[in-house]
């Protein structure tokens, strides 16, 4: 079955929207600000989320983009009779729908069939494959398990995800602030010098001379790529 984020700071609203969905069959998580929603999209197979504009931590307008980002998964707005601009805006950043307050539990339930039909129609509903093998690394991504030649490999959630996001994006060079950003789903601000320290520490673990990496190379100037071959230091 289907499942849905629904994201509101108001938990009220939250735990009437869960009893609409579920009692339609839909699997309902919860989330009540923009960064426990992008967390929860990272780590669990969503098919649809409703999401508030006015939210503390990060509201809706800038997790809308950070979405988007990561998934085409539909998006319905929750907005108030009063925010028109933020509701333009919000459609103009990716969103697929909106859905006023106060609302009634047909027309959600009505908006969120129509908006799963469609993603279902156009392929969105095609789960990525659960293991990414690229040479002797493979990741599983359902048990978060990393392997080098088959032998398992310990990396921290952090190097995990690094790792992860590398190999979904073979061949392509990325800045230290590029894979921050990607990684994290937040603004480097500076923080984008610990990047170097975590390549580092994968490197000590999935190569056999870190000094010279078979993956994880540098791009003299640029940043990290991630391919198989032998070691060289590209330079552009």
């Amino acid at each position: 079955m289907y499942q849905i984020l629904v994201c509101d700071d108001e938990k009220d609203i939250v735990s009437a929207l869960e009893i609409y969905l579920t009692s339609a069959g839909y699997t309902v998580f919860k989330a009540y600000n923009g960064k426990e929603a992008l967390c929860i999209i990272r780590e669990e197979d969503i098919h649809l989320v409703l999401l508030d504009i006015m939210m503390p931590e990060m509201d809706g307008i800038e997790a809308m983009v950070k979405i988007r980002e990561l998934s085409n998964v539909p998006v319905i707005l929750l907005t108030a009779k009063a925010e028109d601009t933020d509701k333009v805006l919000g459609l103009t950043v990716g969103a697929d729908d909106y859905i006023t307050k106060p609302f009634n539990p047909v027309e959600v339930q009505a908006r969120v069939k129509s908006q799963l039909r469609r993603y279902m129609q156009l392929g969105g509903g095609v789960k990525k494959p659960e293991e990414l093998s690229i040479g002797g690394l493979t990741l599983n991504d359902r048990s978060k398990e990393a392997f080098l030649d088959g032998e398992p490999v310990s990396l921290t959630k952090t190097e995990y995800n690094i790792l992860k996001f590398f190999m979904e994006h073979p061949g392509r060079t990325f800045s230290p602030k590029e894979i921050y950003e990607k990684v994290w789903n937040d603004a480097a601000l500076g923080n984008e010098r610990t990047i170097a320290v975590h390549i580092r520490h994968l490197r000590e673990k999935i190569e056999y001379d870190p000094t010279e990496p078979r993956y994880l190379k540098s791009v003299w100037g640029r940043g990290y790529i991630f391919e198989e071959g032998t070691y060289e230091q590209i330079k552009i």
